[in-house]
């Protein structure tokens, strides 16, 4: 489904502040599977994320796509086929304009466009329907602008113009990291049913090691750029936060964050 090949990027080349971000980076990802990523910052997760959505273009190596080379796909072209979700509420939606524009805007994602931009009373009951699924009342704001709702109201309207037309990949990037506990609690239980629902392959960065353990069938760890651990079957569903945390200790040359353990 996802597939990486020999990926390397490298930033401030030749400079005395040259890092490489990825080296040799390989990673093979089935359809339906939801990965989440873990790793010290500088790891590598957020370059992953724009190398495979486009925002970085690769110094060598092959991105695939439902056997699509998209290696040299421009990030626009890439964005009607892929979903992403940031760790800012503020972004993937126009504050000014409502929740029924915005979701009309998502819905028209991928479809030709025409000159004429509007809403079919089909599409209104549709977005109602995905609405009240959410459980936040927002079927019953639809003409709200969205820069008033919440941080978590906002992400979950976000999660939800991300999914509406189903992508063929799903990346969230630390989506639930800036809200509170409970609001974060609840975005990831709207995120696991809709990924489930949907059967969308998904790759989540995360620092939180227990939800990295608890969503998804499947955990990467990169350190300084590589491909560190896979675990899946019935090693991940063995692993505990505290056995993770000494392999990665005695694994890698970098140290995990006490962030990581909230």
């Amino acid at each position: 489904m996802l597939k990486l090949y020999d990926v390397n990027i490298t930033f401030n080349k030749n400079t005395v502040n040259e890092r490489k971000a990825l080296s040799d980076f390989n990673l093979n990802i089935e359809k339906g599977d939801f990965v989440t990523v873990i790793g010290s910052n500088g790891a590598g997760k957020s370059t992953l994320m724009n190398v495979v959505c486009g925002t970085y273009g690769v110094d060598s190596g092959h991105i695939y796509l439902d056997d699509r080379d998209i290696t040299r796909l421009k990030e626009y072209q890439r964005a009607k086929i892929i979903g992403r979700l940031f760790q800012d509420p503020l972004k993937g939606t126009a504050p000014n304009m409502t929740i029924e524009e915005n979701l009309g805007l998502a819905y028209g994602r991928g479809k030709k466009r025409t000159l004429a931009f509007g809403i079919s009373k089909k599409d209104i009951v549709l977005f109602r329907e995905k609405l009240a699924k959410l459980g936040l009342g927002l079927e019953d704001r639809m003409k709200t602008p969205v820069g008033l709702l919440s941080g978590g109201q906002r992400q979950a309207l976000t999660l939800m113009m991300a999914t509406i037309v189903t992508p063929k990949l799903l990346l969230l990037d630390e989506h639930t990291a800036a809200l509170d506990p409970k609001t974060a609690g609840k975005v990831m239980e709207i995120t696991d049913r809709i990924v489930k629902e949907n059967n969308i392959t998904t790759l989540m960065i995360t620092h939180n090691i227990q939800n990295a353990l608890d969503y998804g069938n499947r955990t990467i760890v990169l350190s300084q750029g590589r491909l560190l651990m896979d675990i899946k079957g019935d090693d991940r569903k063995n692993m505990t936060t505290e056995k993770l945390m000494k392999l990665y200790s005695s694994s890698a040359n970098d140290v995990m964050t006490d962030k990581m353990l909230l």
